[in-house]
């Protein structure tokens, strides 16, 4: 019993201990012959156990409690199981309590009960964002099938993005692994055809959701327009950090030469909202994007809480 988490207790039908095995060294003083309840626990949980025990000297029943300690590295548990002792005579002549020390399994509880809201938070993040998505696509589709392509082909955007994010435990994703799912699979040769630039910066689970679908809808009108229609074409992605308005932010850049007009520079369509409201309202920033003599380029600059550099 010495090397296990149970201790074992008596006390007469005082509530006075007369005899202990194996007591928590988490316990503020040991259970002395004459002590009682108060003398080891805090006001609180003396009173509770007083009130079970009462209990269990009323009813001859069992009685089951569970109290919480406050020790130096955070708060421990005990599950403790009292049961009357009976005479000879059947009458209660004392109480016997078993103490088992479920801390462990307490903080497993806590740390699931955690996980499971914040996987509640990101899916109700998540459906937002499609939800958006679907809005949006809806109001700049012609027809059903239109929508349906072009809806289907964000919403694969989006799963990518989101199984980058949920490989790394849901801390999220560096720029490099997200230019990898939503760029690279539209480049005849990627070697040749994208260039990265400055940094590698790692993205938190929204920022990379929504930067991942900034990247999709750039991938998608340069493969159609752009210099990723040509198997000789280059994109070039820079990220940079600086130092705007007294806070640090990175800056995204995607550049491209395109042989035809950039189907983003025309009406409001799904892309040039998405990229210049929605992306950068997402992540508290910035965007603009801009076409000359059939180039591209779309700036994003990023507040830092969206990001940390390796």
């Amino acid at each position: 019993m010495e090397n296990t988490s149970i201790s074992v207790l008596y006390q007469d039908r005082d509530f006075r201990y007369l005899w202990s095995k194996n007591v928590p060294s988490v316990w503020k003083n040991v259970p002395l012959p004459g002590t009682t309840d108060a003398d080891l626990f805090p006001e609180q949980e003396a009173e509770r156990l007083n009130e079970a025990k009462q209990l269990v000297v009323e009813t001859g029943e069992q009685a089951r409690i569970e109290i919480k300690l406050r020790a130096e590295d955070g708060f421990r548990w005990f599950e403790m199981w009292i049961d009357p002792d009976r005479d000879e005579a059947g009458t209660i002549a004392g109480i016997v309590t078993t103490a088992v020390e479920i801390t462990e399994q307490k903080r497993r509880e806590q740390t699931l009960r955690a996980l499971l809201r914040e996987v509640s938070h990101r899916s109700k993040n998540l459906l937002a964002i499609i939800q958006s998505i679907a809005t949006q696509t809806g109001r700049y589709s012609g027809t059903v099938g239109d929508f349906l392509v072009r809806f289907r082909g964000r919403l694969q955007s989006l799963a990518a993005s989101q199984d980058l994010v949920t490989s790394s435990n849901w801390r999220g994703a560096d720029l490099h692994e997200l230019i990898a799912g939503q760029v690279v699979r539209f480049c005849a040769d990627p070697v040749r055809n994208v260039r990265l630039e400055g940094t590698n910066p790692y993205l938190n689970p929204n920022a990379a959701l929504h930067v991942g679908l900034a990247l999709h809808e750039l991938a998608v009108n340069s493969v159609s327009y752009g210099a990723l229609s040509r198997g000789d074409g280059v994109v070039t992605i820079s990220a940079t950090t600086a130092d705007r308005d007294d806070r640090s932010v990175l800056e995204l850049v995607w550049r491209e030469q395109s042989h035809a007009k950039p189907d983003l520079s025309g009406g409001r369509r799904f892309g040039s909202v998405a990229l210049e409201k929605v992306v950068p309202a997402s992540l508290n920033g910035t965007a603009s994007l801009s076409t000359d003599d059939g180039g591209l380029t779309y700036r994003l600059t990023i507040p830092a809480e969206n990001f940390e550099l390796d």
